[in-house]
């Protein structure tokens, strides 16, 4: 525990490296995967990537936040355990319910006297797990938890997720992208490289043919993201890794190098949650500046 005694807490949606968080003790709230057959699964509690994924041929399911009961079981757990506040880091609202809904428990925790500061990292995967393990530095800095709100807002600003996937199907059977750009990726091989806008949505920054060309891109706003900044966290998620991991930590140290440093580069998986609406076929590219 922290010498302040402030829980870090965020939800499966940031994509928080296991190993960090099991380090500093954050707690994680899963969101939940809910199939036609009415059985409901919390992701990473009672169901893995690799199971969701081996699902996909007999069903895509949906899914949903946490529930407010759990969201309130996790602080009360952490008050238990000592902590006397507690900074929730969520995925973006613009995606998810789940800011709006941890706002709500987080509002009755405050009446009962455990003060918490809701972040919203407008958003996903591991860009937004960079600024949970942001959240943590600042505490163990000594950061009072007044302040927390405003400076990872701030760190939020100037953290960028870039995307994309082999397989448009997800994306646009849940909405993600349109018919035309579905169509254009399917017949032409037209990859968009998707970004979170200001809002925490998914927008399309690039439009690059064929795969290999998409990540190429990818490194190339990586790039852009990083000027002005003198130094940046770097973060690759993929789920098929098929060399991924290894040719974009190459590309983003030699390019991104160039123009700020790099202080780390951080390789994740994706979490079931996501993967139900990108697939399996994703590979992205997140940077922070520092």
């Amino acid at each position: 525990m922290n010498e302040q005694r402030i829980a870090v807490i965020t939800d499966t949606g940031t994509d928080t490296p296991e190993d960090f968080a099991a380090a500093h003790d954050v707690r994680v709230v899963p969101l939940r995967i809910n199939y036609s057959d009415g059985s409901t699964f919390e992701s990473g509690v009672d169901i893995t990537p690799e199971q969701l994924v081996n699902r996909f041929d007999e069903e895509v399911p949906s899914t949903s936040l946490p529930s407010p009961l759990r969201i309130q079981e996790t602080f009360e757990a952490a008050r238990r355990d000592g902590y006397e506040g507690a900074v929730f880091v969520t995925i973006s609202s613009g995606l998810s319910a789940t800011y709006e809904t941890v706002s709500m428990v987080a509002r009755q925790m405050e009446d009962e006297g455990f003060p918490v500061v809701v972040v919203d990292t407008k958003s996903i995967g591991v860009a937004a797990g960079l600024v949970v393990m942001e959240a943590v530095r600042l505490v163990e800095a000594g950061m009072p938890l007044t302040s927390l709100g405003s400076v990872l807002a701030a760190v939020s600003e100037r953290t960028h997720v870039f995307f994309s996937v082999q397989n448009l199907d997800f994306l646009h059977k849940g909405g993600r992208i349109g018919d035309a750009e579905y169509r254009l990726g399917t017949v032409l091989r037209i990859k968009p490289v998707f970004t979170c806008n200001e809002a925490g949505k998914y927008v399309i920054a690039k439009k690059a043919r064929g795969w290999k060309r998409a990540l190429d891109e990818e490194v190339r706003l990586a790039v852009e993201a990083a000027r002005g900044h003198e130094r940046v966290r770097l973060a690759i998620c993929s789920y098929e890794d098929e060399g991924i991991f290894e040719q974009l930590e190459e590309q983003l140290r030699r390019e991104v190098g160039a123009v700020s440093e790099v202080v780390e580069v951080l390789c994740s998986g994706i979490s079931a949650d996501l993967l139900v609406h990108t697939g399996p076929s994703l590979a992205g590219v997140a940077v922070m500046g520092c």
